[in-house]
Parts: structure tokens; sequence; C-alpha cells
């Protein structure tokens, strides 16, 4: 098969309002620049949908993130290259969808909360609500592989980097 046939993900995690949407904007771009069909699983939009009544909570996560997880292996199966917009909080929900995709890449937009804090353009900081990173846990991964600071480094040059790791890795052709 084909690079171009094969599907592939790229999970960007990262806190609230650390830059990952904006990050897996430029990239989408620069993969469709290349060609390729590429898909955002955006998880505001997928919630909207898979829990119109959010609870916030870790038996709800679990399940949220298994469906995406689930949805993101079924269009790499079938040739679409998938991009995770997803905080994930857990480790545990990342490795379930490396688990079932192959060429998987997870992204650690690394921001410091005070600077994610600030930003809030959702305004979930101030909501109240369980926030990952504040209220419920953060795991940020253990072994990445690309990490991003989303307080110095433009979206652009992060979209670059992510796109030379597929490269490297095989998931993409040069």
């Amino acid at each position: 098969m084909d690079v171009r046939e094969r599907g592939f993900a790229v999970w960007i995690t990262g806190l609230p309002a650390s830059g990952k949407s904006t990050v897996a904007s430029a990239l989408a771009a620069k993969l469709r620049a290349r060609g390729l069909d590429v898909e955002v699983l955006e998880s505001d939009a997928l919630r909207r949908i898979f829990t119109p009544h959010p609870r916030y909570d870790e038996a709800e996560r679990d399940t949220f993130y298994g469906q995406i997880a689930y949805l993101g292996a079924l269009l790499a199966r079938h040739g679409i290259g998938v991009i995770f917009d997803a905080t994930a909080n857990r480790c545990a929900y990342r490795d379930r969808a490396r688990q079932q995709i192959p060429h998987f890449l997870e992204v650690y937009v690394d921001t410091p909360l005070e600077v994610c804090r600030s930003r809030d353009p959702k305004g979930i900081y101030r909501e109240g609500r369980e926030v990952p990173g504040l209220q419920a846990a953060y795991e940020p991964p253990l072994n990445p592989d690309l990490v991003i600071h989303g307080d110095r480094e433009l979206p652009d040059v992060s979209a670059h980097r992510i796109v030379a790791t597929l490269i490297g890795s095989g998931a993409i052709s040069a």
C-alpha cells in the first residue's frame, strides 16, 4: 500500500488553551497542501454530538475518548490522515488510540498553566467546571513523539516540525 493510501494519526494534547487548535489548523493546512486527505477531530465539536450535556467526569471522559479513538482508527484505516485536537487528560486515552492506529504520533503542546489561563478563549477556566490541570488531573505524555512549546513557538513552525516528524516516521512521504 502506498503511503498516500495509508492513514495516520497525530494526537495533539496539552492543557486547555495551550494552542492545540491553532497548531491543528496549521498542520491540517500543510498536509492538505501536500495533497493528503486530512480530517481534524476537534473534541469540542464532537462533544456536542456524542455528549450534548457533558458532565466532564472520569466515566464520561473515558467513554468519549474511546469513541473518538475508534472514529480516528476508522478514518485512518480508510487512508485519511487524522488530527486529534483534544486534551485527553489521561495517558490511557491517547494510548488507546495509539494501539488502534499503526501510524500514530503524540504531540504535546507544553504551555504553562498561567499562560493557558490568561488566554482562555472559551472561558472554561472561569466557568468552574472540571478543568484538566486544575480540578481534574492532566497527565502529560511520558514519551511524546514531539514537544511543542505553545507559549513561545509559532503554530506554523510547530506544524512544520510535525510534518517533518511524520516524514521521518514513514507515515507520509517526503
